[in-house]
């Protein structure tokens, strides 16, 4: 019998900042969520054209010294939005593994951008599947060609005669290798290495966009993008009988 665990290690950009006091204005029915209160703060839009404005505050603007930034006016409320990325799951489990057969399994991975511009999510893997001894191992995938697929350029593996393991992404800002002609949904790419000599590889893009920017028609789905990761493992019979498990560290950055 041939048994497969795999375990993901999540790991989450964070951003950290020193606490700033600010006056609060409440009462048992309010709550004001500003640090001020002015005359003419509010969204105005056109057929063309959005705006945000802040009037009759003191000192509105963007200001930066030493390392630390304030963003003073209702136009920059929407700093305060977070970032994050969370996976559906934290552990993959592929069951037995009967040789010349696929077995895939799936998670999906969400960003919620918040007030971010960008971001991308990497992925590495801390070595190949291998056995708690490490005494075994199940190679990364080449694809069927071989070695027509590695960790940036995607091909089709749909070969039962095909070892290894791999994976492929379908949905929102994900690499273009995925979607590339002639992939019927089958292209796949194996993870870089941390653990490979001399050199460790450098960790993958998984989802990535440039232009993120909420609009004043932003809806509650366009503060996050989703994509779903398919991973799939295919022995031949010589392969030994074992647990095998790795580590995947996916790592999420925004850009502002």
């Amino acid at each position: 019998m041939k048994y497969f665990i795999y375990i993901f290690y999540i790991t989450y950009f964070m951003l950290c900042v020193t606490s700033v006091s600010a006056i609060n204005m409440e009462s048992p029915l309010y709550k004001i969520q500003f640090g001020n209160v002015n005359i003419g703060a509010k969204n105005s839009s056109s057929g063309s054209y959005n705006i945000n404005t802040t009037l009759g505050q003191t000192s509105a603007g963007e200001f930066s010294r030493n390392g630390y930034i304030i963003s003073a006016g209702f136009q920059y409320v929407k700093a305060i939005i977070p970032f994050t990325f969370s996976i559906s799951k934290n552990y993959i489990d592929l069951g037995t593994l009967v040789p010349n057969n696929f077995t895939n399994d799936t998670a999906t991975l969400r960003v919620s951008f918040g007030a971010a511009g960008s971001y991308q999510v990497t992925a590495i893997e801390e070595g190949q599947l291998r056995t708690m001894d490490n005494s075994n191992t199940i190679v990364d995938t080449g694809c069927n060609g071989g070695n027509t697929c590695d960790e940036t350029g995607a091909d089709v593996w749909d070969s039962t005669s095909a070892y290894g393991f791999g994976y492929k992404m379908s949905g929102e800002d994900i690499p273009s290798t995925f979607n590339q002609p002639g992939c019927s949904d089958n292209c796949y790419r194996r993870f870089p290495d941390d653990l490979n000599l001399p050199t460790p590889e450098p960790p993958a893009i998984l989802m990535s966009n440039n232009d993120v920017t909420l609009t004043l028609n932003s809806k509650p789905k366009d503060i996050y993008h989703e994509a779903v990761i398919t991973f799939q493992a295919n022995v031949e019979a010589t392969q030994q009988a074992g647990t095998y498990q790795t580590i995947i560290n996916f790592v999420a950055t925004p850009g502002y």
